[in-house]
């Protein structure tokens, strides 16, 4: 998957890739690797679409790692096994998330804590991250992954409506389990209802938490309660609601991306609540500490979980039938997808239909 100079390649793999900053993505042939002793190559049969994608190839970041194939909701089917892999056999469903590689000896890689490693490899490269490598993502027909940052489908779980689990679902399921918001009886709110918000709603409500969606739009609360099954509805801008929610809640898990005060979510939270930060603000924000000593409470922020924390999700997900919502589209769908997304115009994931719609 990298492209050091002098590595043989011997695998010509196919995708979509932007090449500036317009973020518009088109046809682009390159090459992964070869198949490693310990690597499995897959056929890419879905993969969905999120927002990190559309802030890469549009370079918000503003650090010109062109050509981005983005892509790290991964879905697809093994079709070769390097000699010493063991956890795979060709012809498994297989899936792969955020990460394609770390250091696998540092503190947090032993604690199964991968996206902590200080050499956490992305899927697609976002970042430089001083190996000199280039990752390419989902948005084309072939992966090859170490073994490791792999992991089994559930065979009762659709493969398009589990590909988003990958990222939004761990990026969820990882907070609740760690900061202790998944026991029966709790009450959860959850901040901002799109494609982190809905899966986090329907993975809170597995656990037997009493769930609350605080957002911004009113327009939303049927959908909130009559269809992903949350027990009540809070519009953030109306101050009574607000008011009378006050000191309600064990912990909130905030996936808002646009910027917001979060005075007023740890006013809802009970005494040794927690508040817990998913989305990317991109933005400081103001952090009221009286509320916090006189209640003691926490402010926290969590990334993605590790891999076998990601199996131990797609696995859980299974078991409770929890996919996301999605609306599949074809590859050349794939730029009016991103602009639907950056406007909010989805319910809640895209997802591309790789395998029937990726032509050479």
């Amino acid at each position: 998957m990298s492209n050091i100079e002098g590595e043989e390649h011997t695998q010509k793999a196919f995708g979509w890739a932007a090449r500036d900053s317009s973020g518009i993505l088109s046809p682009f042939h390159f090459t992964r690797r070869a198949n490693r002793d310990d690597d499995i190559t897959m056929k890419i049969l879905y993969c969905g679409i999120c927002h990190a994608d559309l802030i890469s190839t549009k370079d918000r970041f503003g650090l010109g790692l062109y050509p981005v194939v983005p892509g790290h909701e991964i879905v697809g089917e093994v079709t070769q096994v390097g000699p010493k892999v063991k956890k795979f056999k060709v012809g498994d469903k297989v899936g792969v998330g955020c990460l394609v590689g770390s250091c696998r000896a540092c503190e947090n890689c032993q604690q199964e804590l991968e996206p902590y490693c200080p050499k956490a490899e992305s899927t697609y490269t976002m970042f430089e991250h001083g190996t000199g490598e280039k990752n390419y993502g989902g948005y084309s027909d072939i992966l090859v992954v170490n073994e490791h940052f792999s992991v089994h489908f559930p065979e009762n779980m659709p493969l398009d409506a589990g590909a988003p689990l990958l990222c939004a679902g761990i990026t969820v399921y990882s907070p609740m389990k760690y900061y202790g918001l998944d026991e029966s009886g709790q009450h959860l709110g959850v901040v901002g209802l799109g494609g982190l918000g809905h899966v986090a709603v329907k993975f809170a409500k597995a656990f037997g938490m009493k769930v609350t969606v605080i957002s911004t739009s009113p327009s939303k609360e049927e959908e909130a309660i009559e269809r992903l099954g949350a027990d009540s509805f809070l519009v953030s801008k109306d101050s009574d609601q607000m008011k009378a929610a006050m000191s309600t809640m064990d912990g909130i898990i905030d996936t808002a991306s646009a910027p917001h005060s979060i005075g007023p979510l740890i006013d809802l939270l009970k005494p040794h609540g927690k508040l817990v930060m998913v989305g990317a603000l991109g933005k400081a924000v103001e952090l009221p500490v009286f509320p916090l000593l006189m209640g003691r409470k926490l402010v926290g922020g969590s990334s993605i979980g590790g891999i076998k924390e990601t199996q131990e999700m797609i696995d859980f997900a299974g078991k409770h039938n929890i996919v996301a919502d999605i609306e599949v589209i074809s590859m050349d769908y794939v730029n009016t997808a991103i602009e639907r997304l950056e406007k909010g115009d989805i319910r809640y994931r895209f997802v591309i239909d790789v395998a029937n719609t990726l032509n050479v």
